[in-house]
């Protein structure tokens, strides 16, 4: 970016700093122009030492931001609580500001790059004045892959530096490795957007009002102000893993998907390696770190959020988590539906947001005991009794915000596969989509062929959750659950899913599976389980990827066989079983129009190749075939 002054302003040169200058002529210029925008009162170059956190830890404890938790329960680990409009992704504030508006679709909040810079610069001018600049070179992937993906942020948040310790390979290393190759890198620059003027007093969670999270994706660059919270502050998970790696991804040849990585072995010693889609708060990583039920079979976890998928020399395609930790969901994680999420935790180095903090320094959330703690404080900071609530509030008022979250390393996970150091990932046997619906979609759905297992991830739908703001419950379209994370046109983003298949082998592609554990009878009642008995599932795709078992063929794919589910020790009822596996013709005359009305906004960009499967679709159900979108 360039930054024109009127009057002289502070140069980097100008501020202490802390740590080691990088030798890096192009990010040490990127630098100076964020400095003589920003205007901070100091500079930190992170290391990302044990050092480090601990003096970052101190001063977010001094400062009233962060709680020490009790070094027995949780060894090295933070509670914090965010203000409480700052608790989830803002997507109505979210931009891709492509060149060229067509580039960013009908799924993408779009503004002139230029209109955006000076809007952002406005904003920017001075916005870290009494606060600590960090300076956080990360790499997103293996410092060791054949292409390393680096990227900087900056940020006035130490509550930043310390979730991006965990989520990347941020620091010293990084940085050496940066400066022997001059590697390129992608800046990413974050402020609260609260400065702070001599002798004023600051608040625990600085947060603008005003935010914007903004991608440059014809120069590779992202800007974000005013949250302090999750994915929009910590850069490097989906504003650049995905949103900004997906354009990449495009022009190079490969995929960066929304998407947990697990190794299935069976009890003879066959392992399969799967990567599954779903929307935020849906069970990607209950599912990634499963318990399986199954007798003999194992599950081992790569990741829980983020895989990006290359072709390999012998054709297959791979599959590599670019995060170093888990950033999961809190509610609903407990020992019974996730044991290997809460031993991770347990092992500490952690970081948890908007829980509730017990009165012996530990903390709790929904789902994690049976029995709910007599006393603790909220995540709004109130006095809570799991019986009547909290003190001056709702007695149905939770301890923990639905979209609280805990920030763990992944090397904790006490199943984490060998092969997730393996910088050129592991083959895909399977992939899965999934999506929270009560009807019509069956419990797992096999895809006849790629061109309609991208038709399956692209009319992917689910009732929304608490990950994102705006109505909970509301039924949308998200294609291979990435609407909020395709950093250009949706329709492009389909294409080039399916280019992909027609360049490959078929015999060498993963198969392609729908799951949803969601579904509910009259009652309102989940009819299947789900947790650990998804293995049950997982068995069924492996056996189909082998072809050791039969389906029955259906408008919509192949579905098991009466007999084809290992069900053996499982106490459901067999209507339910019933009913959870199978095709719904009239559900599906019901569907095919709504997916139509999501094609339509694809327009002329819409591939042919998903006219022609939903027109398939709508001539098995018996609907009135659609328009020619391309016409």
């Amino acid at each position: 970016m360039s930054i024109a002054t009127e009057v002289r302003r502070k140069s980097r040169t100008d501020i202490p700093a802390t740590g080691q200058e990088p030798k890096h002529a192009k990010l040490l210029a990127w630098l100076d122009e964020v400095v003589e925008l920003t205007q901070p009162d100091a500079i930190h170059y992170c290391d990302g030492s044990d050092a480090e956190w601990d003096q970052l830890v101190d001063h977010l404890v001094e400062k009233g931001t962060v709680v020490r938790l009790n070094d027995e329960r949780k060894p090295n680990s933070i509670y914090t609580r965010t203000d409480p409009d700052d608790v989830a992704r803002v997507e109505d504030q979210t931009f891709i500001c492509s060149n060229d508006e067509r580039n960013a679709g009908p799924t993408n909040n779009w503004m002139n790059p230029d209109e955006m810079k000076r809007i952002m610069r406005g904003l920017y001018d001075g916005c870290m004045r009494g606060r600590t600049m960090y300076v956080m070179p990360f790499c997103m992937g293996h410092l060791d892959a054949a292409d390393p993906k680096f990227g900087v942020e900056v940020s006035d948040s130490a509550y930043v530096v310390l979730s991006m310790r965990i989520m990347t390979r941020m620091g010293a290393e990084t940085m050496a490795r940066m400066e022997e190759t001059e590697a390129d890198f992608v800046p990413c620059l974050h402020s609260v957007g609260m400065p702070l003027d001599e002798g004023q007093e600051d608040v625990p969670w600085p947060c603008s009002e005003e935010k914007y999270i903004v991608h440059f994706t014809d120069e590779r660059m992202i800007w974000s102000y005013g949250s302090g919270y999750g994915g929009n502050s910590l850069l490097g998970k989906k504003c650049y893993a995905l949103r900004i790696a997906s354009v990449m991804a495009r022009d190079e040849g490969w995929l960066a998907e929304h998407m947990l990585i697990l190794k299935l072995t069976s009890p003879e010693g066959r392992a399969y390696h799967v990567a599954a889609a779903f929307p935020s708060a849906c069970g990607k990583t209950n599912l990634a770190m499963l318990d399986p039920t199954v007798a003999g079979w194992t599950v081992e976890t790569l990741g829980d959020d983020i895989a990006w998928l290359r072709f390999g020399e012998d054709g297959r395609l791979y599959a590599t988590n670019p995060e170093t930790g888990f950033f999961g969901v809190a509610p609903g994680t407990g020992h019974d539906t996730n044991p290997n999420a809460m031993k991770s935790l347990e092992a500490g180095n952690s970081i948890f947001t908007n829980v509730g903090l017990t009165p012996d320094g530990d903390v709790w959330w929904e789902g994690m005991t049976k029995e709910k703690p007599e006393t603790l404080t909220d995540w709004k900071g109130r006095e809570w009794h799991g019986s009547t609530g909290p003190v001056g509030g709702r007695p149905d008022e939770k301890a923990a915000h639905p979209n609280s979250r805990f920030c763990t390393p992944i090397e904790q996970c006490p199943i984490l596969s060998d092969e997730y150091h393996n910088p050129e990932g592991v083959p895909l046997d399977a992939i899965i989509f999934g999506g929270r619906r009560e009807n019509t979609i069956p419990l797992v759905t096999q895809s006849r062929d790629w061109q309609h297992g991208v038709f399956m991830g692209a009319t992917c739908s689910s009732e929304t959750t608490a990950a994102a703001s705006g109505a909970v419950g509301v039924l949308r379209r998200d294609p291979m659950a990435m609407l909020p994370f395709i950093g250009y046109h949706v329709a492009d983003y389909i294409q080039h899913w399916i280019d992909l298949g027609k360049n490959a082998d078929p015999e060498k592609l993963p198969k392609i599976f729908y799951v949803n554990w969601f579904r509910r009878d009259a009652e309102h009642r989940f009819m299947w389980p789900g947790f650990g008995e998804n293995s049950r599932v997982l068995k069924w795709i492996a056996e189909r990827v082998d072809g050791k078992v039969d389906a029955v063929e259906t408008p919509i794919g192949y579905l098991p066989t009466d007999d084809g589910l290992d069900v053996e020790g499982l106490d459901i009822d067999p209507d339910d079983l019933h009913d959870v596996v199978t095709f719904q013709p009239q559900e599906w005359a019901d569907e095919a129009p709504r997916i139509g009305r999501w094609f339509d906004q694809f327009g002329w960009r819409l591939p042919r190749e998903m006219v022609d499967e939903l027109r398939r679709l709508e001539t098995a159900v018996g609907r009135r075939p659609s328009q020619d979108f391309r016409r």
